[in-house]
């Protein structure tokens, strides 16, 4: 069996054994209630959202396994014409995306890119109440030139600059009460492909810190900055991690603990608080490295 079926396997048993708060299951299954999660890449395609012919990709599969779980039903798709549909359909959105999507992009995939009406439709949807769940390319999605902020961007509350060697590295946690969060004590250390960002949002909600004073490359030589939030869009609920880039990640209890918080939370299962902390808890979040 080849390492890719042997993870999967093993991330199907660490999804029907793990545990999560039982308010958590009690919420979802009062509703149905169903997320889309769109994989569509316009620029660099992970191997956990690279489908290889097949129809599904790695991450797809957990997440569909990991939703159902808690009963949540996870809608895979990588054709940008879904967004020029129904998406009342949708209580909210999960990508793991790269690029401009309203392009091909280098690596063209099956389907058509999103409109640029599909674009707007989207945000109006998170702006209107819909919840917004991003993981780690998310925020490598519509950059722009220069300072200007694409509206995603502002959306989804940064803009992904750059990463280095994927090395270990310490989460601090800024957030113990936020869903997910309140297991994981001061914090915890991954290995993983961390990335830096810029252009963060003032209102973030930071939930865990990319703790920087251990790592190495030049590119992790800044302050600590957060890696994990959550920010309201309007009336939307919207949660990002950095976190995702790798197939064991994935199957990581702490990353999917942080992962089925965030979602729940997206989805009005959970609540908490969310007064930005941005400034007090990463205050040279904005320094970049020299």
């Amino acid at each position: 069996m080849r390492r890719r079926e042997l993870l999967l396997a093993a991330g199907a048993a660490a999804v029907g054994l793990s545990t999560f708060p039982l308010r958590y299951v009690a919420a979802a299954v009062k509703k149905k209630q169903k997320v889309l999660y769109f994989t569509r890449s316009a620029g660099f395609v992970h191997s956990v959202v690279d489908r290889h012919g097949q129809p599904l990709a790695y991450s797809e599969k957990i997440l569909i396994r990991l939703g159902a779980k808690h009963g949540i039903d996870v809608t895979c798709s990588q054709d940008g014409a879904i967004f020029d549909g129904d998406l009342d359909q949708f209580d909210a959105f999960a990508f793991y995306t790269s690029g401009d999507l309203t392009s091909r992009g280098d690596q063209p995939q099956p389907g058509r890119p999103m409109s640029a009406e599909g674009k707007k439709q989207f945000l109006a949807a998170v702006a209107a109440g819909k919840g917004f769940v991003g993981i780690h390319a998310a925020t490598d999605t519509f950059r722009a030139p220069g300072e200007a902020v694409d509206p995603y961007t502002a959306m989804i509350g940064a803009e992904f600059l750059t990463h280095q060697s994927q090395q270990t590295a310490m989460m601090k946690v800024a957030a113990p009460k936020f869903p997910g969060i309140a297991k994981l004590g001061d914090g915890f250390a991954m290995e993983e492909e961390w990335y830096t960002f810029r252009k963060f949002a003032p209102d973030l909600h930071v939930l865990l810190v990319q703790e920087t004073g251990a790592m190495h490359d030049a590119p992790y030589q800044r302050p600590p900055y957060p890696a994990t939030w959550a920010r309201m869009e309007q009336k939307g609920r919207v949660f990002y991690t950095s976190m995702g880039h790798r197939e064991d990640v994935w199957l990581n209890p702490k990353f999917q603990q942080v992962l089925i918080g965030g979602l729940h939370w997206a989805l009005r299962n959970a609540d908490a608080d969310v007064t930005p902390n941005i400034a007090q808890v990463t205050p040279g979040a904005n320094q970049l490295p020299k």
